[in-house]
């Protein structure tokens, strides 16, 4: 690797000999200031051709500063660092015109990475601001590691019209993501239109999307605008993109693959100036392997992919969700709660199934239910239903009736756990997964390890295992040594 003059910017002597030290193992001369009055007088002396700088500084905001330094220095890439990890911090950082933005703590091989990439992109033209000014009214909530990787990729592709495919179970909050992504790009004031594809019956998704004429089907009375010409200028949000149709998803990729749609029983072309962002909670390279999904299509969608974490992934944002969402409860009328610390402790040890939107369902219960004003751990418990509520998808136990009365008995104390409402969607992959784990775990220790025997005694090739294995985190290799 070459070298660089790298100039690091923290008040915390800690950080700065740290990141000084790798840095230098990487070849580069450093040099390191605490303040912002510091900075400014080595960047004329030492002239670094990277910025690394902490937000928080005694006398000023290192984000503050992006601009001035670029503005004066406009081939100095400038990489943020900071513990104020919201979403909004992300997305300043970007529109400031930082290079890069790293969360604290961060990890010191992707600093390395970020201040290689920042050397290789001197000479390339200034990272695009935007006029659009974040509120701290955030879109998004949590500062966890996981969510952190969220917002980074958000702040990188919002200024720009690459396609995004947002990845993740039901309830994570995929739509947020897309109206986040929407709302602080370029396309702001333009339409931002959401289409959900498992909602619409099959005969009726091209005409959604593209519009129809007059006459064109039986009870076309009048011409009608599709969903791409209603979103033009703007976001057109594909949710559930894993349920359409084959034949709908081949008329998709040519409007995808030539920019331009016509209505159905229509002749003119029309351009599609949108920006597409899709969504799903299905395994797309699964559906593929069956034939359900184009793959073409696949990779037509997945330019960018962010993967929100499920809520159990991520159980640091757990309190100050639920602490938004009583907020929130409290702006609609309903009166204002809080959450004793018992009660959060209480929502730590649930399973989430459910994830963000069944945690913003609870709260609002309790925010109705609750005589005093702070909700305890004994009402979170009855209003999980207790014992009962399930930590997860609940595990297949032995049954004299067989495995599908084990089934059958286990998933109706699930559907019981909800009452009158349902689970959450996705059930059907959710079941097969929490199956297909111990499946493959068990049957591997019973051949001791062996792929090719495990592979014909559960009857599939194996590849197929491999993929399965590497899907569901089972180690072979790890049951062969545990014999």
């Amino acid at each position: 690797m070459g070298g660089g003059r790298i100039l690091v910017v923290d008040d915390d002597a800690a950080i700065r000999t740290v990141v000084r030290e790798a840095l230098r193992r990487d070849g580069h001369v450093v040099e390191t200031a605490a303040t912002v009055a510091e900075q400014r007088r080595l960047v004329k002396s030492f002239a670094p051709q990277v910025l690394v700088t902490d937000v928080v500084l005694p006398d000023g905001n290192g984000l503050d500063m992006v601009p001035e330094m670029l503005a004066e220095y406009p081939r100095m890439p400038v990489i943020v660092l900071s513990a104020q990890n919201t979403f909004t911090t992300a997305l300043r950082a970007t529109e400031q015109g930082a290079f890069d933005y790293l969360p604290k703590p961060f990890d010191l091989a992707e600093l390395s990475r970020a201040v290689a990439d920042a050397l290789a992109s001197r000479g390339s033209a200034d990272a695009a601001g935007l006029d659009h000014s974040p509120t701290e009214d955030l879109p998004l909530i949590g500062r966890s590691p996981p969510m952190q990787e969220v917002y980074r990729t958000i702040a990188r592709v919002v200024s720009n019209d690459l396609t995004v495919l947002v990845l993740g179970e039901s309830g994570t909050g995929k739509e947020l993501v897309a109206r986040a992504i929407h709302d602080f790009g370029a396309r702001a004031d333009k339409p931002f239109v959401a289409i959900n594809m498992a909602a619409i019956p099959r005969e009726l998704i091209e005409s959604e999307l593209f519009g129809h004429e007059r006459g064109a089907f039986t009870g076309a009375a009048a011409r009608t605008a599709g969903r791409f010409e209603q979103a033009q200028g703007g976001t057109l949000f594909l949710d559930e993109i894993g349920d359409m149709p084959m034949e709908a998803q081949t008329r998709l990729l040519r409007v995808l693959q030539s920019g331009e749609f016509s209505t159905v029983g229509g002749a003119r072309s029309i351009r599609a100036d949108v920006r597409i962002i899709a969504a799903t909670h299905k395994d797309l390279p699964r559906l593929i392997a069956d034939g359900l999904f184009r793959e073409d299509l696949y990779y037509r969608l997945n330019v960018v992919p962010i993967r929100l974490p499920a809520l159990r992934q991520r159980p640091e944002d757990l309190a100050e969700l639920a602490r938004h969402f009583l907020e929130r409860a409290a702006a609609d009328g309903l009166p204002r709660k809080q959450l004793s610390r018992a009660a959060v402790d209480r929502l730590a040890r649930h399973g989430w199934p459910g994830n963000v939107r069944e945690l913003e369902n609870l709260m609002r219960r309790l925010a109705a239910l609750s005589r005093e004003d702070v909700i305890t751990a004994t009402l979170v418990e009855q209003q999980l239903d207790g014992s009962a509520a399930p930590e997860a998808m609940p595990v297949l136990a032995p049954s004299a009736g067989g495995l599908a009365q084990a089934v059958e008995h286990h998933l109706a104390r699930y559907f019981a756990t909800f009452g009158r409402d349902l689970p959450p969607d996705g059930l059907f992959d959710r079941v097969l997964a929490e199956v297909e784990r111990p499946l493959l775990q068990l049957s591997l220790a019973a051949v001791k390890g062996n792929q090719l025997k495990a592979a014909k005694l559960l009857g599939i090739n194996r590849n197929t295992l491999r993929k399965k294995l590497l899907e569901h985190g089972v180690d072979p290799i790890a049951r062969r040594r545990a014999e």
